[in-house]
């Protein structure tokens, strides 16, 4: 009896520590600074919560989630180099993933080409972080997942995670081994059965606060915004997946249609011979069901070329914007370097003539030609004078 008296106290006393605070005169909640901070943890925690919860149950045996990896991982790729300074297109990170050349327009100058080519290597290399980490990389993650499960058993699991992320930033910490700690930490945890790379780059913007009291509910709003757009995207993958579905349209009961379209929207790229592995048939049925396909419209070609195509779902198509054509050789060209044609300087275009002035005949105009008659006088009277010269020297003869 006496154990129940001091649990209700107890319970009592907890009770009372933690109620709002109210004041005399007119009724209204007004809760201490501490209060104010403690409820805005709980509040952003409740919400990380829920949305990893929801979302590990949406992907729970979920036949896209192959491709719902391949497309967030893009995207997370994206928000995370944001932050960092880095504006990537993540088509272009998916171009580099399948091994074709990025489209580079012809008007771009030398820096503008190495910008892409720098943000594509950046974004290389922060998707090999949270995918497939070398040995260095690995080394480094390791050495973050500890921090992070010496603050872990003394909280939650979503806290304390948040918890050693403030603190392995503000010992001067890289983000890029604490992204892919995470990762690998929602999973060991059980929050998520998926490696799922939400790392909460909302939170990292140079404008925020980053004392602990006010940057862990940052992150923890962060973390669950983006666990929201992993749903969002989800759903989208599930609505692309289903008008591709109901758009086949009456075929034979042993046609493979449905069936590839199913491959197509859990696998985001696949060449013909990996789907007619799939579908257990030949490479050259293959290229004809997916030709069927693209007249359709329900698939697209990636890579611009005839051999080694790759095809995806009609939601992959911005990926053939990106990917730059085979280069192929001019017709009636021969071997070897071209030749570098000197340019011919562009003729100016001929200057506009003054209309003509309209009406009748033009009056006749007089010239006064009398100094050009002096002067042609004047030049016959001198060449005259100089015969007559000339005469009268050959006449006398050479001096003796």
């Amino acid at each position: 009896m006496d154990g129940r008296r001091s649990t209700v106290s107890t319970k009592c006393l907890c009770t009372l520590t933690i109620s709002p605070v109210r004041t005399a005169g007119p009724r209204h909640f007004m809760a201490p600074p501490e209060m104010q901070a403690q409820q805005k943890l709980m509040i952003a925690f409740e919400r990380a919560a829920g949305a990893f919860a929801r979302l590990d149950q949406a992907l729970s045996m979920h036949p896209l989630r192959g491709a719902f990896l391949y497309r967030f991982r893009l995207d997370a790729v994206r928000r995370q180099a944001m932050v960092d300074g880095q504006l990537i297109e993540p088509w272009h990170l998916a171009a580099l993933l399948e091994g074709v050349r990025l489209r580079m327009d012809p008007w771009l100058s030398l820096a503008e080409r190495g910008d892409i080519f720098d943000a594509a290597r950046h974004a290389f290399s922060m998707h090999q972080w949270i995918v497939e980490p070398d040995f260095d990389q690995e080394g480094e993650i390791q050495v973050a997942m500890k921090a992070i499960e010496r603050d872990v058993a003394r909280a939650s699991p979503l806290l304390g995670a948040a918890h050693a992320a403030h603190a392995w930033l503000a010992g001067g910490g890289r983000r890029a081994p604490l992204r892919g700690a995470l990762i690998r930490f929602w999973q060991q945890s059980g929050l998520l059965h998926l490696p799922v790379p939400i790392t909460g780059p909302q939170a990292l913007g140079g404008d925020l606060p980053f004392d602990r009291e006010s940057w862990i509910p940052l992150l923890l709003h962060a973390l669950a915004n983006e666990a929201a757009a992993a749903q969002d995207l989800l759903r989208d993958l599930e609505r692309a997946w289903q008008v591709a579905r109901g758009s086949i349209g009456k075929r034979r009961k042993n046609s493979r249609a449905a069936t590839a379209v199913d491959i197509l929207a859990a696998t985001p790229i696949i060449s013909a011979k990996s789907l007619a592995d799939r579908l257990g048939m030949n490479v050259a049925n293959a290229h004809a069901l997916l030709g069927e396909l693209l007249e359709a419209g329900l698939v697209v070609e990636l890579t611009h070329r005839s051999k080694r195509r790759l095809f995806g779902l009609s939601g992959m198509g911005r990926m053939r914007d990106y990917v730059a054509p085979p280069r192929r050789p001019q017709p009636g060209r021969g071997r070897g370097r071209p030749r570098i044609e000197p340019e011919m300087p562009h003729s100016a275009p001929p200057a506009d003539l003054p209309p003509a002035p309209s009406g009748g005949v033009l009056p006749r105009l007089a010239f006064d030609f009398s100094d050009l008659e002096e002067a042609m006088a004047a030049a016959d009277e001198a060449i005259r004078e100089t015969r007559i010269s000339l005469d009268r020297i050959r006449q006398a003869g050479p001096p003796e």
